[in-house]
């Protein structure tokens, strides 16, 4: 059926071959067999929008403006370019703009980068989980964004190692049901689109993605763990009403998590409800006509998995697919009218802004089509500034989500004038700056978020280093992650301050060793962190460790030296590090954080079926056999 659908295509045999090989990828090779009990029933056929009584007036305005589309108009809002969605100007509906990230508007100026999920959840506080996602939706809305891809519920965190569970709330589902509800609540009430993330079973970056020889790792989820786990933060979202779903690279089950119909068309669109649409993650679409039958409505960013060569699996494919009899067209009137109705939904069919930004480039002109090498140019970057007072919310959050985790004799809060010893790189911002590495893929300076997809610009960045200084009058720093030899003999009342980090990210960079996953790192913080720490213990009688920290890391070795003091988890603050930090540091305000995760004695404590997937021919199995 996919052959024949695309020898269709007026590009011929070139496109046909892509499109099968694309689209068959997972069978090139041995293909290990999916444990019994796992594999994912067919379940068709995908279920219609518009049986929920608070979507029905959007959804009943959506049919009738997709009735009058063209057959190649409807096929065109349900790919995109770039970040954007195609449109259909005929009838009056816009190209919208679909934009990372999660914790504020990405790859772009003027705008705030608040604390990442993982911080938030360690608030435990539901005021500012909301706070959090008002602010963002006014910042998207304000740069004429019209979706937001976030908020991120999955990852789960079942695997500590993971590069992305930072960009989550924490690793329990009921927390990141309820902070990815507010946040979805609070980013919708300003007519913004959110986007819930990633459905499902994206816990390890490696082997994440399929590709022409090699399938991607299938998670492997039994129904009672699916339902009560992973599906239970999706659940929430859909009754927080959110408009969009993104897909996640990886097979669930047996099947790929964007062509995978038991988990579309069933779990998501029938059993739990969900009336807007679901997109691909960029480039995770591996085939046309199964994965829209599936229930997959928008293939984003709307190429084939080798992008830049002009095919898609849809657009014309799709218009293709019709007329030859291989997909019905109401599935395509669906697919089309869930991603209408959401705009209705929204209110973003009366006066909405349109984008004033651009992510490909930072001068005020450039292409006004991104793909484009020859023109036309035009204005693309306003510089809007959409900041207001957020900077406020962004420090509440890095502030309240500051854990103490020990605190002997009782040392903190300290005195503004105790003599202050830091030692450690993370105190003092990138010296080359905040953004001197493309999505924060470097972990120099103080780490406020991990890398990749993730993150954004800091338009302005409060270090320690600095606000330390702000408040203490007698500081010393050594700005090394190596102990220094030089130090003079501390007093008894001197206090070390410690900076350590542990870093992760998106599979599409490898930082120091790590491709996304903390796979050569481990537990274990970075730049020899705990050989520093340990050095400041033998030297000073009071020690204070601050870590930043994309998830857990091993504080065996070093915390319960008697010379170790007080611990803070200050987690990952976004732009705010600084003063977020001294308001717990000098008393303030108390510590009011708890860990959104569990911290072992030693990482072999948890179970090994959450380690890592390792290599393997064929499709890895990556069976969740603990359970719940």
């Amino acid at each position: 059926m996919m052959a024949q659908i695309s020898s269709a295509s007026p590009h011929g045999l070139a496109v046909a071959s892509l499109f099968v090989v694309s689209s068959l990828g997972a069978s090139i090779g041995p293909r290990a067999a999916v444990p019994d009990g796992y594999v994912a029933a067919p379940y068709y056929p995908a279920p219609y929008t518009g049986w929920v009584s608070s979507w029905s007036d959007s959804v009943q305005k959506a049919k009738a403006l997709v009735d009058t589309m063209t057959l190649a108009e409807k096929a065109n809002i349900t790919a995109g370019t770039g970040i954007y969605m195609g449109s259909a100007p005929r009838v009056g509906f816009p190209q919208l703009c679909i934009q990372d990230s999660a914790l504020g508007v990405r790859e772009t100026d003027n705008i705030t980068a608040f604390p990442p999920g993982i911080t938030t959840g360690a608030t435990w506080d539901k005021t500012l989980m909301y706070q959090r996602g008002v602010a963002i939706g006014q910042e998207f809305k304000g740069k004429g964004c019209n979706v937001y891809l976030g908020p991120t519920v999955g990852p789960l965190g079942r695997k500590p190692r993971d590069g992305r569970s930072w960009e989550g709330f924490g690793a329990d589902p009921v927390l990141q049901g309820v902070a990815g509800g507010l946040t979805i609540q609070g980013v919708q009430e300003q007519g913004v689109m959110a986007t819930i993330k990633h459905l499902i079973g994206n816990e390890q970056e490696e082997w994440r993605m399929y590709n022409i020889i090699q399938p991607a790792y299938s998670a492997n989820i039994d129904d009672r763990t699916m339902h009560e786990l992973y599906l239970w933060p999706f659940a929430e979202g859909v009754h927080a009403g959110v408009a969009s779903v993104m897909g996640s690279y990886n097979a669930v089950n047996g099947s790929a998590a964007t062509q995978n119909s038991y988990l579309i068309n069933n779990l998501l669109k029938d059993e739990l409800g969900f009336q807007g649409f679901i997109m691909s993650d960029w480039l995770a679409q591996i085939s046309g006509v199964p994965a829209a039958l599936a229930g997959l409505d928008m293939a984003m960013p709307g190429d084939t998995m080798i992008p830049l060569l002009g095919t898609s699996y849809w657009m014309y494919e799709m218009s293709t697919a019709i007329l030859n009899g291989s997909m019905p067209v109401d599935r395509l009137d669906d697919a089309a009218t869930r991603i209408v109705a959401a705009w209705y939904q929204m209110g973003q069919d009366e006066d909405y802004p349109e984008p004033n930004f651009s992510s490909y480039t930072t001068t005020a002109v450039g292409p006004l089509h991104p793909a484009s090498l020859t023109g036309p140019y035009g204005v693309v970057n306003q510089f809007v500034d959409v900041r207001a007072d957020h900077a406020t919310v962004a420090r509440q959050v890095a502030q309240d989500a500051i854990t103490l985790l020990k605190n002997d004799d009782d040392l903190l809060p300290l005195s503004t004038d105790t003599p202050l010893f830091l030692f450690g790189t993370d105190q003092a911002v990138n010296p080359d700056g905040a953004n001197a590495c493309i999505d924060r893929s470097c972990d120099t300076g103080t780490l406020g978020m991990g890398w990749g997809s993730g993150t954004a610009r800091y338009e302005t960045f409060d270090d320690p280093l600095t606000a330390i200084k702000a408040n203490a009058a007698n500081v010393t720093s050594y700005n090394t992650d190596t102990f220094p030899i030089s130090v003079a003999t501390p007093s008894s009342d001197d206090v070390a301050i410690v900076f350590i980090t542990s870093d992760a990210g998106e599979n599409s960079y490898t930082v120091e060793g790590n491709a996304g996953d903390r796979s050569s790192s481990g537990l274990v913080s970075w730049h020899n962190g705990d050989e520093l720490v340990k050095a400041a213990a033998a030297k000073y009688s009071n020690v204070v460790v601050v870590v930043h920290t994309v998830g857990p890391i091993v504080v065996e070795p070093w915390i319960e030296l008697d010379s170790v003091k007080a611990v803070l988890f200050a987690h990952l603050p976004g732009q705010e590090a600084g003063e977020s930090l001294t308001n717990v540091l000098f008393g303030s305000v108390s510590p009011s954080g708890h860990l959104p995760y569990t911290i072992p004695v030693a990482e072999d404590d948890y179970p090994s079926s959450v380690s890592l997937t390792s290599f393997n021919v064929g499709q890895i199995q990556d069976t969740y056999t603990e359970g719940l």
